[in-house]
């Protein structure tokens, strides 16, 4: 009778064994595989070109949490030193916040940080709607002077907080000059990064600029430094560096690029986008493994055929898009196109814009006819 009831004990232990090594593992496994990975989203370009629209195409989508150039924080308490010298530091802070990090602003923030000492936050839906602010839906459609009226109270703490709840992390950044840089990022198992490239016509990018340039005197001194900024050819000292970086991130991501930025690299051009919105944006969103969805068609459609002239830096309202994006054409003299066209010559060519050859041709010139290639 004893023997028997060693053996039943002992049967018992082994089938508990059994249950526990085999069983209470794939339990775990099954639970891990019902959450994806987020997927991170950087749209790389530089100033003025569209990029804070085009950011704005991923803000409002109900999937994305989003920020506008992070980075500018590094800039700003950093400033002293060259772009080539903070891409370490940029790096480290875009990767921190992909992965919902936010105590990476400790370096360059106060103790006493609040939500609204974000740049530009309040161009992010996600930091105007739950968590990070109750007074809109994430549903909604949020324009960014209504969020800032109402949502800045929030703690800082809100802002990771909102981030640990989105299937999807953007972030659109303008301080990066050579992708090799972002290397780290595009091979680390932790993350799961696609880049968006946006570019735009030099020509259309330096007009521009030239309406903006007491907003961008403090990037164009870190980008050339402070003495190639000065004179008639400071502007374009200025492009000529902006014009051979964006050469630079397209070679590395589209011509023998590695294999681990297959699927993972995407060159937008902006003239595109504002020809036809909805088809660029479906495009983008296919890259991102987001769904168009009618809103946002309804959306993307209004703000890219309003009446605005997009004349503020970071202005995101309502505007005639591909008018705006064509004024260069109008109201840059040809003397200073030619200029921009010999310091831009070789992004021109890579990217598909053509060269005006004449003032006759700028003022005759077909809009389908400034592209060399579709």
């Amino acid at each position: 009778m004893v023997k028997s009831r060693r053996v039943q004990v002992l049967l018992i232990l082994v089938a508990l064994s059994f249950l526990l090594i085999y069983f209470l593992p794939c339990s775990n496994n099954v639970h891990m595989e019902e959450k994806p990975s987020p997927v991170h989203i950087l749209i790389l370009s530089s100033w003025r070109s569209g990029s804070s629209f085009t950011g704005q195409i991923f803000s409002q989508h109900p999937s994305v949490f989003y920020l506008m150039e992070p980075a500018w924080h590094v800039w700003v308490k950093m400033y002293q030193n060259s772009a080539k010298v903070l891409h370490m530091a940029v790096r480290d802070l875009v990767r921190s916040v992909f992965l919902c990090d936010m105590s990476v602003f400790d370096a360059y923030m106060s103790s006493q940080k609040k939500k609204s000492d974000l740049f530009q936050w309040e161009t992010s839906r996600a930091l105007c709607s739950p968590p990070a602010c109750d007074s809109f839906s994430r549903s909604d459609i949020i324009a960014a002077g209504n969020c800032k009226t109402i949502c800045g109270k929030y703690p800082f703490s809100k802002v990771e907080e909102a981030c640990k709840t989105y299937s999807h992390v953007a972030i659109k950044e303008v301080r990066f000059f050579d992708l090799k840089v972002l290397y780290p990022l595009l091979t680390d198992p932790s993350l799961n990064l696609k880049i968006i490239h946006l570019v735009r016509d030099p020509r259309a990018v330096f007009r521009s600029r030239e309406n903006t340039m007491a907003d961008l005197k403090r990037d164009s001194n870190i980008v050339v430094g402070s003495q190639k900024t000065k004179g008639e050819m400071g502007p374009y000292n200025t492009m000529r560096v902006i014009c051979k970086s964006h050469v630079e991130i397209y070679k590395a991501g589209s011509q023998a690029a590695p294999s681990f930025l297959k699927d993972r690299y995407l060159l937008v051009r902006y003239e595109d986008i504002v020809r036809d919105p909805l088809a660029r944006a479906a495009q983008m969103y296919r890259f991102a493994e987001l769904q168009f969805t009618p809103e946002l068609q309804k959306w993307v459609h209004n703000i890219t055929h309003g009446k605005g002239h997009g004349a503020q830096a970071f202005d995101i309202g309502s505007r005639d898009a591909l008018r705006v994006s064509q004024a260069w054409r109008k109201t840059l003299p040809f003397q200073k196109i030619e200029k921009v066209q010999n310091v831009c010559k070789d992004a021109m060519d890579l990217l598909g814009y053509r060269l005006v050859m004449s003032e006759e041709e700028q003022k005759n010139m077909s809009l389908d006819l400034l592209f060399s290639q579709n």
